[in-house]
């Protein structure tokens, strides 16, 4: 069924606030997973609701292995949101993506540790798909956007996702790009798989702000650079988010992401925990209550 976009943006470091945003309103959400990283930033572009979520809070306050991504997550769906546009601050493992390129996530390597990374726990239990795990459709329309804004990009990434905080080793950053690793960060997992689960299509835009420490003769990465790299990289982003929401088609067809639920959850209902189902109302309410 066809219905009106509400795009939830994701911003990653560096990228606090978005211009342009009409009837701007900061609105704190509460969920039943905890606080979100910060109020969500409720308006729109033209005819198109936007949502917008500081995902370490306004001035990056929320270490990224304390990111309460449930609670993000959830925000955004109880926010009205139909699809979730991320915009992440990465190192690069490949030589193309130079830093100031921006490179589009296809694929993603979890190396993440110590994450809630399911609504999905032991009372009601889902296993949703992650084999595709973005959007194509935003995934595209993403990629357009920033080379209409003169951006140089890469399409197809795989995003390796560390715990952090501290950088990788050289031997870590090596081993990495064996894996097939194009691009690194340490926010888009669980991130990526908790929006699925929560049946919102999602994709990454991946800004590069450094090589990582793979490359011989290469500085280790310092914050100091990151930063600097993500300044150039931040009017560019902002002027492709513009363009990306500006070119959204008037009407959003359906996506099969809309009901991935309806194929994930196993739990017999008799055997469904009413309180899980409880905190699961907004990421899983239209599955678990079908009209």
């Amino acid at each position: 069924m066809a219905k009106n976009w509400c795009i939830g943006i994701i911003g990653g470091s560096g990228l606090y606030d978005i211009e342009g945003i009409e009837d701007q309103q900061w609105l704190s959400i509460e969920t039943p997973w905890g606080e979100p990283s910060d109020e969500i930033l409720f308006g729109r572009i033209g005819d198109v609701q936007v949502r917008f979520l500081p995902r370490h809070g306004r001035g990056h306050p929320v270490a990224p292995g304390e990111l309460n991504s449930r609670a993000n997550i959830d925000a955004l769906k109880r926010a009205g949101c139909t699809d979730v546009l991320a915009i992440s601050a990465v190192g690069s493992l490949r030589e193309e993506i130079e830093p100031g390129r921006f490179a589009i996530a296809e694929q993603f390597i979890d190396n993440t540790k110590n994450r809630a990374s399911s609504f999905f726990t032991s009372g009601c239990v889902a296993h949703v798909s992650m084999a595709d795990p973005v959007c194509p459709r935003l995934s595209e329309m993403a990629a357009k956007a920033i080379t209409a804004a003169k951006g140089k990009v890469a399409t197809g990434a795989t995003y390796l996702a560390m715990e952090g905080p501290q950088f990788s080793t050289r031997a870590e950053s090596h081993m990495y790009r064996a894996w097939g690793a194009d691009i690194i960060g340490m926010t888009a997992m669980p991130e990526a798989k908790l929006a699925r689960e929560a049946e919102l299509p999602y994709a990454l835009v991946g800004m590069a702000t450094d090589y990582d420490c793979w490359r011989e003769g290469e500085d280790a990465v310092e914050v100091a650079a990151v930063l600097e790299q993500m300044k150039a990289n931040g009017d560019l982003a902002k002027k492709a988010l513009m363009g990306f929401i500006k070119a959204l088609p008037k009407t959003r067809k359906a996506s099969p992401i809309d009901t991935c639920l309806d194929t994930a959850i196993i739990t017999a209902p008799e055997e469904r925990d009413p309180e899980l189902l409880a905190r699961l109302d907004a990421v899983a309410g239209r599955a678990l209550n079908p009209k």
